[in-house]
């Protein structure tokens, strides 16, 4: 296992923002972290760097413990975080042969090691160029390469494409992808859920300290609600209608759509379409619409209560 946490309390003050996390991440997974903003992601994810220390419970990376063995932990973990910590006044090379140096692998191995990761990060035509004059991406792109030098088994990603285009979004998310096809544990913060959508394996839902969701990202959108068909009308007098006719509340007059329980099949929409042309309330236009990391962020992160004395 390489990041275990078990029971995780965390306060500041009065204030108790992790109060009881257990979660996992195993190798040649990646685990995308969702919750809206004061939930806790980022003081797990600091506890988890050891940047933090834990008031309670216990983690682990990589089999060391973040109190007993901090130097172990932070030599097989890479942090890449919201803003890209690298060198202006350096190029490119310069940066991770730097990087290299700070990881104890000597001057020839800090060479060598650099420029592998600028050949796969398609940095190596930039390589002499300082870092001042790349774009967002090739400086998210160094970023990632520099974490990467000493090989750490965990990388820890904390909302990494922020600010980026979805061209070089779509580079980083590839890169990730690799790292974790070749056995790399990624833990990925994110508010961008599409992005948690293509990359992660498992997604836990962190609500007011506590993990109330977690699983594969097909599961859970399953436990948020099923197909659902939005029907659209000019008149809401024959939204009304439709309502009625379905046995649905009838909806707010502002209501651009009415949405429409469904199990996806075609005898479902033939049967309500049969249904709304004898109401005379033929929608003007029907979309469907499945469940996405949108609807389980609503649902789980803002919307559910969580358990009382849940730990």
């Amino acid at each position: 296992m390489s990041v275990r946490i078990r029971g995780l309390r965390r306060s500041f003050g009065d204030h108790e923002v992790l109060r009881g996390v257990d979660l996992e991440a195993t190798p040649s997974t990646v685990l995308a972290l969702l919750g809206h903003n004061g939930a806790g992601k980022t003081t797990l994810i600091r506890v988890v760097a050891t940047l933090l220390a834990p008031h309670g419970g216990s983690v682990t990376v990589a089999g060391h413990d973040v109190l007993r063995e901090p130097g172990r932990v932070r030599a097989s973990l890479s942090l890449t975080g919201q803003f890209a910590a690298v060198d202006d006044e350096l190029t490119g090379r310069e940066n991770l042969e730097l990087a290299g140096r700070l990881a104890h692998l000597g001057r020839r191995g800090a060479r060598l090691r650099g420029e592998e990761l600028l050949e796969r990060f398609g940095l190596a035509d930039a390589a002499g160029r300082r870092v001042r004059g790349y774009s967002g991406g090739m400086r998210r792109r160094l970023d990632l390469a520099m974490g990467l030098v000493g090989r750490p088994s965990v990388l820890v990603l904390d909302e990494p494409t922020t600010g980026l285009d979805p061209t070089s979004r779509e580079s980083l998310w590839d890169s990730v992808r690799d790292l974790a096809a070749e056995g790399a544990t990624v833990l990925l913060t994110t508010q961008y859920l599409p992005e948690a959508d293509r990359l992660a394996d498992r997604v836990a839902v962190l609500r007011d300290g506590r993990i109330v969701a977690d699983g594969r990202p097909a599961d859970l959108k399953a436990q948020v609600g099923g197909t659902r068909l939005d029907l659209e009308f000019a008149d809401p007098l024959r939204r009304a209608r439709a309502a009625t006719a379905l046995g649905l509340p009838v909806p707010d007059a502002s209501d651009a759509a009415l949405p429409v329980p469904s199990d996806g099949s075609g005898a479902d929409l033939h049967r309500l379409l049969a249904v709304l042309e004898d109401a005379r309330a033929v929608p003007d236009r029907l979309s469907t619409h499945r469940p996405d990391l949108d609807d389980v962020f609503r649902v789980l992160a803002i919307s559910r209560p969580v358990p009382a004395g849940a730990a």
